[in-house]
């Protein structure tokens, strides 16, 4: 009993410290530079892309296939966080939302976002089950929906399609598209589109679909990405979020050939593992 009161200032002493590194650590997180960051997780044959904006908002588009997606999330966010703004499912396909089943046990989440698509899955049915015992707030949006990220920065989400009940339509015709901007910058991310979605979009857009990032639709698959679009979008990168030696082949090489053919940077999660963007708003830069 001596020798641990001999040596309780010490201890006390390493306690303090030990606070207020964890201290200055939160609020340099919380802070954040004014950056936003989008990161295109590398959770397998799946989409996942985890987003926070400076204010401190984090969205989630997207669960990829299985328990990758928490995991990922471990790295992404810190030890502290158990609370995520909203979660987006762009399409019931289970690559796109069986990771949030887990996700929903370890964290609070506010708000969920469904497409409106239908499937009758077991795993779909239990998904929705886990939502409804979390109790967050659901809706479809719609085309001209818009989600405020950081209202101070003018960091928006818009909803690009479905601009009607797709209820009835194959879950990819149905997939949820969106336009996320912070200032000169945006991402387009295009869930599982295909190409008749791709040509629709160009029409009602023109050229206001142009972005520095492309989430390539459908894994790379030959469906999605045609030229016309590519060339509307004019990316500077195109990322691909597959499996490593995945059985559909993708990314399929007809895609490939056409963001080579117009000078796109592409970025594979096969290849990459998780690939991150930070931006100002100004400048775009990838994280090493």
């Amino acid at each position: 009993m001596k020798q641990w009161k001999k040596y309780l200032p010490v201890y006390l002493i390493l306690l303090l410290a030990l606070l207020a590194t964890l201290f200055w650590y939160a609020l340099l997180r919380e802070e954040r530079g004014g950056l936003l960051t989008v990161s295109f997780l590398d959770v397998g044959q799946g989409d996942a892309i985890f987003i926070e904006a400076p204010s401190g908002k984090q969205i989630i588009i997207d669960g990829g296939p299985d328990t990758s997606l928490v995991r990922q999330l471990g790295s992404a966010m810190p030890f502290y966080d158990r609370t995520i703004d909203m979660l987006v499912v762009t399409n019931p396909d289970k690559d796109h939302f069986a990771g949030f089943i887990d996700a929903l046990l370890r964290y609070r989440v506010e708000e969920i976002i469904e497409p409106g698509t239908q499937t009758a899955s077991a795993i779909y049915a239990t998904f929705r089950e886990r939502v409804a015992d979390e109790g967050a707030q659901t809706f479809l949006p719609k085309t001209g929906d818009r989600i405020v990220l950081d209202e101070k920065r003018g960091i928006t989400l818009d909803v690009l399609f479905p601009d009607r009940d797709v209820s009835g339509l194959d879950t990819n015709d149905g997939s949820l598209v969106t336009r996320l901007s912070y200032g000169e910058i945006c991402f387009l991310l295009m869930g599982d589109a295909p190409r008749g979605v791709e040509e629709y979009l160009t029409h009602l857009y023109e050229d206001r679909l142009r972005c520095e990032v492309l989430k390539v639709g459908h894994h790379g698959s030959r469906t999605s990405s045609s030229e016309f679009f590519v060339q509307k979008v004019a990316p500077q990168y195109a990322v691909i979020s597959d499996g490593k030696d995945n059985s559909y082949g993708h990314p399929h090489q007809e895609t490939l050939d056409t963001l080579k053919e117009f000078g796109v940077n592409v970025l594979r999660t096969d290849t990459l593992g998780t690939i991150t963007f930070e931006t100002d708003g100004v400048e775009l830069w990838k994280r090493k």
